[in-house]
């Protein structure tokens, strides 16, 4: 059974989702552990309640972010990681790491990408008037929120919205995208080459899939 690690930072819905879908068998894989780089994100009391073993990486226990990034390489290297998983992990990954595992680490973001890349989406799409919002599926390289696009979920945008109820339609999608796109990885059907995501050999589009 292939390998899956999260990593984290905060409450870790993303993650429960996940951890879900394997435990029902529609993800064949297991996660075998949980990295967050906050010793107080609710993501580990999760990965507890899963009986999945958890570790914390402090920025300051290190000199430098890529010292940081290489000892997590090197412990996920050890457990022989099929899949790096990215579920609200809000500190940038170095350059060195994103090369290290090329191909092998996903993130899920809150907007129709490339549009709104970065934080506060919501606020964003909401002070620009516009009328639909949404998540973005994709493989992770050095570009923040760059990477090729693999699957799209998008949302209404209704007159008098706040930025909350945005935010729950969107979060209703990603617990449906995300477990469907590591599922298509772990069944050996998602890969990268080139730059470039293919589903089933085929070549997907830069704006990748839509969910239905």
């Amino acid at each position: 059974m292939k390998k899956i690690a999260i990593l984290i930072s905060g409450q870790g819905s993303n993650l429960q989702a996940i951890i879900e879908a394997c435990q029902t068998g529609f993800i064949p894989g297991k996660v075998v552990t949980i990295i967050s780089n906050k010793i107080d994100s609710f993501g580990l009391e999760r990965a507890e309640s899963a009986g999945i073993p958890s570790r914390v990486f402090l920025r300051q226990d290190f000199s430098s972010n890529l010292a940081m990034d290489k000892a997590i390489g090197d412990y996920l290297d050890a457990l022989n990681i099929d899949l790096i998983v990215l579920a609200g992990y809000m500190k940038i990954l170095t350059k060195p790491f994103t090369q290290r595992f090329a191909g092998k680490i996903l993130n899920i973001h809150p907007s129709l990408l490339p549009k709104y890349p970065g934080l506060h989406t919501y606020q964003r799409a909401l002070e620009n008037g516009d009328s639909e919002h949404g998540t973005t599926v994709h493989f992770v390289n050095e570009e923040i929120d760059g990477g090729a696009i693999v699957l799209q979920a998008k949302v209404p945008i209704f007159p008098g919205d706040t930025v909350e109820e945005i935010e729950l339609r969107t979060r209703e999608q990603e617990y449906n995208i995300y477990p469907l796109v590591i599922k298509w990885f772990i069944e050996d059907r998602l890969k990268l080459e080139n730059g470039i995501a293919y589903l089933d050999a085929s070549p997907l589009p830069t704006s990748g899939y839509a969910a239905e």
